[in-house]
């Protein structure tokens, strides 16, 4: 049996914390489609790179219209991030919620991003239903990027970009 003292008690709640807490701050700069940087309300930043999907890069079509449309809808606005894991760049994975609704979702729902099925398995099971029908939906209704004719997917785009 594992003994732990109180000091080692105190700094094992202290970091678990760290880890698993929501972030609370404001967006301070949207990088692209899917990639922001929050200020916590404790002042530290994060570049959080949205967990669930893949928007156009910037010099792929549709990148600039998917990095506007997210930097209009939260720039400078006071949101949550939902999320504890890192990505291999050390960027937080994380969902947007704002005023108690799913930013990732829209974008996907608008057309503005794929559902990113190829890292699903870190989505809960009720996320992966709703990005994939919200990419059907604006698939079938020709919504943003899906209003061009076979649009490229950002990571075959990144690809032949190498």
């Amino acid at each position: 049996m594992l003994k732990i003292s109180n000091n080692n008690f105190l700094f094992l709640i202290f970091f678990s914390s760290q880890i698993f807490a929501d972030i609370e701050g404001v967006i301070s700069r949207v990088i692209d489609g899917d990639t922001v940087v929050i200020k916590s309300d404790q002042g530290i930043n994060y570049k959080v790179r949205l967990i669930g999907i893949d928007a156009p890069e910037i010099k792929q079509g549709y990148g600039e219209e998917a990095t506007k449309y997210l930097s209009n809808l939260i720039l400078g606005k006071s949101l949550v991030i939902i999320g504890s894991n890192k990505d291999r760049y050390k960027r937080l994975l994380g969902k947007l919620v704002l005023d108690n609704f799913d930013i990732n979702l829209l974008l996907i729902e608008k057309g503005m991003a794929w559902h990113y099925k190829r890292y699903q398995s870190s989505q809960e099971k009720k996320d992966q239903f709703l990005y994939s029908n919200a990419e059907k939906y604006a698939k079938v209704n020709k919504l943003g990027l899906w209003s061009k004719s076979r649009p490229i997917p950002p990571w075959e785009w990144r690809k032949n970009k190498k």
